[in-house]
């Protein structure tokens, strides 16, 4: 599907907010074109980025009260399994579910929105963590990331398949020619290449290109940190969510890369607002004209090594740099709303 965002605004994912129905009225506030079901961390352990999907899957062991989580593949890890497996082969979604007790603002989102849809809706956002991320931080019974476990990394990443189905399925019973994107947030990408990391290239393309080839729908990849972009943009992945704010003069070092990937119709999310980084208070000294200043700087870097300045823009959305979930709620709110102003601004000045 041809996507041309022409520098539309939406968010990643993470809201401070308690009230699930507030933190849904100001995502459609602001960013009704392209609205995300806001993840809410501070309300329960559940809602972390890798509790909330884990419903379902194999071998997984979660302490509420010490706030931990591993998987423990020893025991009757084989019995689990087959079940996993049954039910994957079988497509059962409803098995794959994402409780409202693990995403209350996924479910506060969809009632609202099986009321009244935006007039002005392009598209419906889902997200959650990606199998790099997941399968790097989470460990197993002996302290070793389960990703480097061949049983328990496919387990995972055809779990995460089944939640991205799982979301897009919820979204089609909205309206079944509602246009979609499902996210992999993978944080832990700006650690690759470090001697902590027994990973190759190869490997981080097929586990997710995996998830990309399994989700009939647009696929996005968010990173909020400096990587190797280049990795990315040689897997199936149609929109690359990056840090601008900080971090586009390492998105510069790749030209050629990124030509080629805006040439077969990739998109770049621009986290040119600040929200939990450089730090959960930096959006408090900002204006709509510094962010205009820097964005358009930014985008010179670019265009400066190769890039066609119009292609790149309308290929472009404007998000935060980051989920604002560890943020204020004033300043979470401010930098959603001064990711639609700035969108507004560069659509009326680009595409008016």
């Amino acid at each position: 599907m041809e996507f041309k965002p022409c520098c539309l605004p939406t968010t990643i994912g993470s809201m401070p907010h308690i009230d699930a129905d507030k933190a849904c009225e100001v995502v459609l506030k602001h960013t009704p074109q392209i609205p995300i079901w806001p993840q809410l961390p501070n309300v329960s352990f559940k809602e972390s980025m890798f509790i909330q999907i884990s419903e379902g899957m194999p071998a997984i062991r979660i302490d509420e009260e010490k706030k931990r989580i591993h998987l423990e593949a020893r025991g009757n890890l084989a019995w689990e399994l087959e079940r996993f497996y049954d039910r994957f082969l079988a497509e059962d979604l409803d098995y794959f579910k994402i409780s409202e007790d693990y995403a209350r603002g996924f479910h506060a989102m969809m009632s609202i929105l099986e009321k009244s849809m935006p007039a002005d809706l392009v598209m419906l956002k889902g997200q959650m963590i990606g199998p790099i991320s997941f399968g790097l931080t989470v460990t197993d019974q002996n302290k070793q990331a389960v990703l480097y476990n061949d049983l328990l990394r496919d387990a995972i990443i055809k779990t995460l398949i089944m939640k991205a189905k799982w979301q897009l399925r919820q979204f089609k019973k909205l309206s079944p020619d509602v246009k979609t994107v499902v996210f992999f947030d993978e944080p832990y990408l700006q650690s690759y290449g470090s001697a902590y990391i027994k990973l190759n290239k190869d490997e981080v393309i097929s586990y997710l290109n995996e998830c990309f080839y399994a989700v009939d729908s647009l696929c996005g990849v968010h990173c909020c940190g400096r990587t190797d972009w280049s990795i990315l943009m040689e897997t199936a992945v149609d929109i690359i969510s990056f840090d601008a704010y900080d971090h586009t003069e390492s998105m510069a070092l790749y030209p050629k890369e990124l030509n080629n990937f805006l040439d077969r119709g990739g998109v770049l999310a621009w986290g040119i607002v600040p929200s939990t980084y450089p730090s959960p208070d930096a959006i408090s000294g900002e204006t709509l004209e510094d962010l205009l200043k820097r964005f358009e700087e930014k985008v010179q870097l670019l265009v400066d090594k190769g890039a066609d300045k119009m292609k790149l823009l309308e290929a472009s959305l404007i998000t935060p740099n980051c989920g604002t979930g560890s943020m204020a709620v004033d300043l979470a709110e401010k930098s959603i709303k001064l990711t639609a102003e700035l969108s507004s601004v560069l659509r009326d000045k680009y595409f008016g």
